[in-house]
């Protein structure tokens, strides 16, 4: 069927829907409506005594195969439909299909509205079937205020619970739950009070900085916790910048941390480029719970960390990277360097850190064995430690 139009109607959870005279006419003149369950309790006095109805229901594909025959289908959705919302999946499924949009407010303006608070600065993210990526990112950014659309399983008090964990306790929540519904309810708690709360659904959060997070740039090395006994056992403050400079991160997207031992590099890269996503490798077992420990220190969640043999290692596992850094290399440099490159995106970098000349050289055979090139090499004096000479591959 060439031609297919969907009509995508946004309706508040209210029982008395305000409709404008055109999207009466749309709704009497319909045929085929779809809506999730919730919707049709909302709406189904308006509906054609003929009407079919389609439920949206997970899994989504179910849905629209139950479309295709159909020319015109009238869609309920709530708040706004581009907002996070179902036109924006159908527009990716039914990419030619022509649609129309009739929004009203979404959860989180009416939040917003019932706690006067002008919202045009707010940083809105969903977690809505999604990761907690884009709340995390906003967290790092030290963002003032942060509208969140939540679901079933990342509700208000998995989200204060995260925020404590990572240490982000410098916000307080307001909740709003069936915002519309004659039962709505507002709340503002803190987030321990939130963590400690159920909450009804549907709902949405705002949440409030109260006061400003202290954040590094270049965290001092004694700040981590570090493998017992062996508190050298990490890349230094100006090695890690200067590696993480010539890493060039900005505008990447995945980053490969090999040997992360305490995870110095890829919490200071975590902290810097909040929307890297970055996989740590590393073969002690007792790393992993520096990795967690120093990612709550320094509120940095999303890092991936695999504890395992990097040479060992299913890499196509795992998203392939932009940048990898080599922490540590066993004594198999060579080798791995050539698996490095065998999964390195195209226009990707891999920077080493050489304590000595012998490594300097096997580095720099490994990559041209590979056929790529050296691009650059700084070399680093720190106090009484050894010369170090960043390498950078591309």
């Amino acid at each position: 069927m060439s031609e297919r139009k969907f009509t995508v109607i946004g309706i508040s959870d209210s029982r008395g829907q305000l409709f404008s005279s055109e999207v009466i006419s749309i709704i009497k003149n319909g045929k085929v409506f779809s809506g999730g369950k919730r919707h049709h309790g909302i709406i189904a006095h308006l509906l054609p005594s003929d009407a079919v109805w389609i439920d949206i229901t997970v899994p989504l594909e179910n849905v629209f195969r139950e479309y295709i025959p159909h020319a015109e289908v009238v869609v309920f959705a709530s708040g706004d439909p581009l907002f996070f919302g179902y036109a924006v999946t159908l527009q990716r499924v039914f990419p030619d299909a022509q649609m129309e949009v009739f929004p009203t407010f979404n959860s989180l303006q009416l939040l917003a509205h019932k706690l006067r608070l002008p919202y045009s600065d707010m940083i809105c993210v969903s977690l809505t079937g999604r990761s907690w990526k884009n709340l995390d990112v906003a967290l790092m950014r030290n963002q003032q205020t942060i509208g969140v659309l939540t679901d079933r399983k990342k509700g208000p008090s998995e989200i204060a619970e995260r925020m404590l964990y990572y240490g982000y306790g410098n916000y307080v929540m307001t909740i709003g739950e069936r915002l519309g519904n004659s039962a709505e309810t507002v709340r503002t708690l803190s987030l321990t009070d939130a963590s400690e709360t159920e909450f009804r659904n549907p709902n949405c959060v705002i949440l409030q900085m109260t006061e400003r997070k202290d954040r590094f740039f270049g965290i001092p090395e004694n700040l981590f916790s570090h493998l017992e006994g062996r508190s050298n056992m990490i890349t230094k403050m100006p090695v890690r910048l200067m590696s993480l400079a010539m890493m060039d991160l900005f505008g990447k997207s995945v980053m490969w941390d090999v040997g992360f031992c305490t995870g110095s590099v890829s919490i200071e890269a975590k902290l810097q480029f909040p929307e890297l996503d970055i996989v740590a490798f590393e073969r002690r077992g007792e790393s992993r719970m520096l990795m967690e420990e120093n990612c709550r220190r320094f509120g940095t969640p999303g890092i991936e960390g695999v504890i395992a043999d990097f040479m060992e290692c299913d890499l196509s596992r795992y998203p392939a990277p932009d940048a990898v850094f080599i922490g540590g290399h066993g004594g198999r440099l060579e080798e791995m360097v050539q698996m490095v490159f065998h999964h390195l995106r195209p226009g990707g970098c891999v920077v080493f850190n050489s304590v000595s000349d012998e490594s300097c050289k096997a580095f720099t055979a490994a990559v041209e064995n590979c056929g790529r090139s050296m691009a650059e090499s700084r070399r680093l004096h720190l106090d009484s430690y050894n010369p170090i000479m960043i390498m950078k591959a591309i």
